[in-house]
């Protein structure tokens, strides 16, 4: 695995993610918030769960000692919300791009939020938040649908890779 295959899985996560935060700008508020069957409660809730999990991984890559919970801190607005999404997504971009190709290989050595201990390789965990992503955009587009909203369109990898310029 390449830093600059990551480096343009990370361009993508970024496209994809404003991809959907453009959707989520034009739904209203009650469907933000509206109760949909799902691994969350609702759009907001599987927002906040996914900025939060990445803004988490982020900070463990950058070896941060202390980690802000967002689904314990967050108290903004949807437009806060989709603001510090986007923010997140450009900070795991960066953290990518910075990366010295040698770490792509090495474990990193990290607890979870229980303080069960795992070591795992940078680019697994890498490939794992791009992953982890893609799953809830893609539930997010249901969660859309079922909330009234339809002009949704392909977030795919390939539809990226097909346009890109």
């Amino acid at each position: 695995m390449s830093k600059e295959y990551f480096i343009e899985l990370s361009v993508y996560h970024v496209w994809a993610n404003d991809r959907v935060c453009d959707w989520l700008d034009k739904i209203s508020e009650e469907q933000w918030n509206q109760t949909v069957v799902s691994s969350f409660n609702s759009i907001y809730e599987t927002i906040l769960h996914v900025a939060g999990a990445e803004k988490i991984w982020v900070e463990r890559l950058l070896r941060y000692s202390r980690f802000e919970i967002l689904t314990e801190t967050f108290k903004g607005s949807k437009f806060e919300l989709l603001k510090t999404w986007k923010e997140i997504s450009l900070s795991f971009k960066k953290l990518i791009e910075d990366m010295p190709e040698d770490l792509f290989q090495q474990k990193l050595l990290f607890k979870d939020k229980k303080g069960v201990e795992y070591s795992q390789p940078y680019y697994q965990l890498l490939a794992h938040i791009i992953n982890h992503t893609t799953y809830h955009r893609g539930q997010v587009v249901t969660m859309l649908r079922q909330v009234g909203f339809t002009d949704v369109n392909s977030t795919d990898l390939t539809t990226y890779l097909r346009n890109k310029k």
